[in-house]
């Protein structure tokens, strides 16, 4: 998929062959064999041109990378948890593209404009795993609850 998402263009099994082999041995069947499962799964879609194919990709690698993380998010028994664990794992500049994202979000969406929790407000809201279990649950919402009993 990187090759035929960085050419931008219908790409025949020969180009991807020929481009690949400028970094290791390859046989022709084995590409042709990707981008026919590729196109089975519906990654590609295919034209005849003569006796060949011509291979274009159905969606963006950004569209590609967000249904993979849709995928993953919907496989939690917690999506709240994976996904504070997983802007916990963010660079500052990744955090920064998500508040970006956000924002282009909230603009095509006008009733999400009001601020979250500890959003714009300047507090601090821990952000554990254990913290987004128990917002999403509803536990931990009272002085004592959560972390063993102990208050915060």
């Amino acid at each position: 998929m990187t090759r035929v998402w960085e050419w931008n263009r219908p790409v025949t099994v020969r180009e991807v062959l020929e481009d690949l082999q400028k970094e290791r041995s390859i046989a022709y069947t084995t590409v042709m064999t990707v981008l026919d499962n590729l196109h089975q799964k519906g990654w590609v879609r295919r034209e005849a041109e003569g006796r060949a194919y011509r291979y274009e990709a159905v969606s963006t690698r950004a569209a590609y990378s967000a249904a993979l993380m849709n995928e993953a998010w919907s496989a939690s028994d917690n999506p709240a948890a994976a996904l504070v664990a997983f802007f916990d794992m963010m660079s500052p500049e990744q955090r920064h593209a998500l508040r970006d994202a956000v924002r282009m979000v909230q603009i095509d969406d006008p009733e999400s404009t009001e601020p979250e929790s500890g959003e714009e407000t300047g507090e601090a809201e821990e952000t554990t795993p254990e913290r987004a279990e128990e917002r999403a649950t509803g536990e931990g919402d009272e002085p004592g609850a959560g972390a063993g009993g102990a208050g915060r």
